[in-house]
């Protein structure tokens, strides 16, 4: 439709791709069959579970076996924090995290752990050299996000889990890295991580599905107690249809994952030129560091983001994670990066992608502008 939204909130969550739909649609119709059944019905499915298995693996530099099919990210980074058998009763968390690693990890804490967090700088990216100190006491379990999902900012975590491992060789790394699997290159070895979350409505797949990747030799502890599904990680009958457009979602990122950072990048420092040329004192967050290639997280002087937003509903964006309420409190984010109330009520984060055109940006980029001279 013509005249629908410009749509720059692909952070959230993104169209299902065509191919992915068409992976998809036989197993909502003449194909079906339960994975762990022995016939033939049974026996297709388990295949189809297994080439979509082949499929994330290859984008995560993994092997297929080491992947637990989960419903979503959210449950990938429970079972992360809460499946692996530690050392010690110590978690180091970034201050920037999703809230499906913050929360569990609040909850250890109320459970007797031990719960440290990384700061950052201004920038928003995890300060390494205060880093150093905290992950010199060894530590049993340590998360952090590979790409933050209001900014975009990409966190040092191989980095991270260098340090932590120079103080207790045993410590279990985690890495949700949600946002930056299909957007950058994401290599688990390189990564130096046990345990990576994958997440499938943010890389063209369906809702609903999720992997998290676990090292070989780490036993997890299952969530929910069933069948022996997932090797017992991860108990129940696996959706086919959704693990297939997974993996199908994945085989399509490694097919052109270089091609289309360097487009929809293009696209998003265009965005930045139009905006900062009509808006004076426009601020971008995390310029000048190592970013997703698609998020644009600018703060408008001055103004309350989510009434920009009003302003201009030939834009559907938001003003940071859509996790959290808008309720027009100030993101934990941002004031974990230490900017002022006053500062951070003029964000807005503009996250592009695979339907993005340079047509899209430019009627954006109209549509931002005139809502913010609108109001005074």
């Amino acid at each position: 439709m013509s005249d629908a939204p410009v749509y720059l909130d692909h952070n959230a969550t993104t169209p299902v791709h065509r191919e992915v739909r068409e992976a998809m649609l036989p197993w909502l119709g003449e194909r079906w069959g339960n994975p762990s059944s022995a016939h033939a019905y049974g026996r297709d499915a388990a295949r189809a579970v297994a080439v979509a298995r082949e499929q994330v693996a290859a984008l995560i530099g993994g092997e297929p076996h080491q992947l637990v099919f989960t419903g979503g990210g959210t449950e990938a980074d429970n079972l992360a924090l809460r499946g692996p058998a530690v050392a010690r009763r110590r978690i180091v968390v970034s201050s920037v995290e999703h809230p499906a690693i913050e929360l569990p990890a609040r909850a250890l804490e109320r459970e007797g752990w031990e719960r440290v967090e990384l700061g950052v700088d201004a920038s928003g990216r995890v300060d390494l050299e205060r880093a150093r100190e905290q992950l010199g006491v060894p530590a049993g379990l340590v998360s952090v996000i590979l790409a933050q999902n209001e900014t975009g900012v990409l966190q040092p975590v191989g980095e991270l889990a260098g340090l932590a491992r120079a103080a207790a060789a045993d410590v279990v790394v985690h890495s949700d890295a949600a946002q930056a699997v299909g957007k950058v290159p994401v290599d688990v070895k390189v990564l130096g991580v046990d345990l990576l979350t994958v997440v499938s409505h943010k890389l063209y797949g369906p809702c609903g599905i999720g992997a998290l990747w676990v090292r070989e030799g780490l036993a997890l502890r299952p969530l929910t107690l069933g069948g022996g599904q997932e090797g017992g990680r991860r108990p129940g009958t696996e959706p086919v249809v959704l693990i297939v457009g997974l993996g199908a979602a994945c085989a399509l990122a490694k097919r052109d994952l270089e091609e289309e950072g360097r487009r929809v990048a293009r696209l998003r420092d265009r965005l930045w030129a139009r905006l900062s040329e009509g808006i004076a004192g426009l601020r971008w967050t995390g310029q000048g560091v190592a970013l997703l290639p698609n998020t644009l997280h600018v703060r408008v002087p001055g103004r309350v983001g989510a009434e920009v937003l009003v302003r201009a509903p030939e834009v559907a964006a938001s003003t940071g994670s859509a996790c959290h309420a808008e309720d027009g409190t100030i993101s934990g984010v941002l004031g974990a990066m230490g900017l002022s109330g006053e500062d951070a009520r003029g964000a807005l984060r503009l996250t592009l992608g695979r339907g993005t055109t340079e047509a899209d940006v430019e009627r954006a980029a109209g549509a931002i502008v005139g809502a913010v001279r609108s109001l005074g």
